[in-house]
């Protein structure tokens, strides 16, 4: 998971980092550090923002070398 996979699917959820990091129970500031590249994110706060962010619907994906992306999963 990249920070960018993580601003698309916030943008495609329509949440803030607020809401991103109340949902993953982790700080603010955990999220948005790990978004600008300013921080790497310890293993288990990175497992509960993919975690929060694939309850919601969010699927992490790689097109086939196309580079990695988001989509919202069908329902």
């Amino acid at each position: 998971m990249t920070s960018a996979q993580v601003r698309a699917a916030r943008a495609l959820l329509n949440w803030t980092v607020r809401e991103l990091a109340e949902r993953a129970g982790v700080h603010r500031n955990t999220v948005t550090n790990f978004e600008t590249g300013r921080y790497a994110g310890s293993p288990e706060a990175i497992a509960a923002i993919r975690r929060a962010l694939e309850d919601a619907g969010v699927e992490f994906i790689d097109e086939n070398g196309g580079g990695p992306g988001v989509r919202l999963r069908k329902v």
